[in-house]
């Protein structure tokens, strides 16, 4: 448990960058999200070549993989439709309410009680992030297609933990983006007449900015997020996740100089999300749950 944790923890804080490379990689959002799938699956294809660990899986498990696959791009989509409609501080704020949504959405999915410690520790979260920023009504856009990449962040991560005995989590990884790639490029032509754009292709830097995003914050990430889904709930990792706001934050705060204050309110609403973080740890802890 104690290693899941750690996992966990590192990819949370290897997530806190996305948002700031999402703002430095010029292309819109619908490229940016494409480029990072087929980036990111290339990476593993070699991986899986290297070390030889691919794991054949059956054709309903790969169309299920694939389908949450869909899932996984919407929610990148949504990230970085509301970094660039907002800003990289509201589209890591609206993801405060993952774990909101985990709460209540995962008793329905896997046909369990919904627990009332979770949804009062995911709105202590909540209120934590609110208190950090005062949302303005010209972020309108933002904040809404934050709160669906925060929907469906919460969606994947609960059919994540269904499936994660099934397969290893690079295994998981390969065939979900698989899916999600396959959708975006289906969808591309009429996403790309319905919001054009002049920058087709990504310049030098942002292929560089790309490979970080795809091999440590995608790759990396996501491969101990999944291993940490073997021994935690998805509302335990979704919960963590309020810790990536703030590392994005005050990522943002030194790179862009966005506009907010880091006063007595940030350090209120950072008190809350670390309660809400440890009060689970430690239910984990004494009440040996997950």
């Amino acid at each position: 448990m104690k290693s899941a944790l750690i996992k966990l923890h590192l990819a949370v804080f290897l997530w806190g960058f996305t948002g700031v490379l999402g703002r430095l990689i010029s292309l819109n959002e619908g490229l940016l999200v494409w480029y990072r799938i087929l980036i990111t699956i290339i990476i593993l294809y070699i991986t899986f070549y290297f070390k030889k660990s691919f794991q054949p899986i059956s054709k309903e498990l790969r169309f299920r993989l694939m389908k949450i696959g869909v899932i996984v791009a919407l929610h990148w989509l949504f990230f970085y439709g509301s970094i660039k409609y907002a800003n990289v501080s509201i589209s890591l704020i609206c993801l405060s309410s993952i774990a909101f949504f985990t709460a209540i959405l995962e008793p329905i999915i896997i046909k369990r009680r919904i627990s009332l410690i979770e949804i009062i520790l995911s709105l202590i979260g909540v209120l934590g992030i609110a208190l950090i920023f005062h949302f303005d009504n010209k972020f309108r856009i933002g904040i809404i297609l934050g709160i669906l990449s925060a929907i469906f962040s919460a969606i994947f991560s609960i059919y994540n933990k269904k499936n994660i005995i099934s397969t290893n989590s690079q295994n998981i990884m390969y065939y979900e983006l698989i899916g999600g790639f396959l959708f975006l490029t289906i969808s591309m032509p009429l996403y790309l007449y319905l919001f054009p754009t002049t920058i087709m292709y990504p310049g030098f830097l942002d292929l560089f900015w790309l490979l970080i995003l795809s091999g440590v914050c995608t790759v990396i990430a996501m491969d101990f997020s999944l291993k940490a889904l073997q021994k935690v709930s998805a509302f335990t990792l979704n919960l963590t996740v309020n810790l990536e706001p703030v590392y994005g934050i005050i990522l943002a705060f030194f790179i862009f100089k966005e506009q907010y204050e880091l006063g007595q309110s940030f350090y209120l609403g950072f008190s809350l999300i670390i309660l809400s973080v440890a009060l689970q740890m430690l239910r984990i802890a004494k009440f040996k749950i997950v």
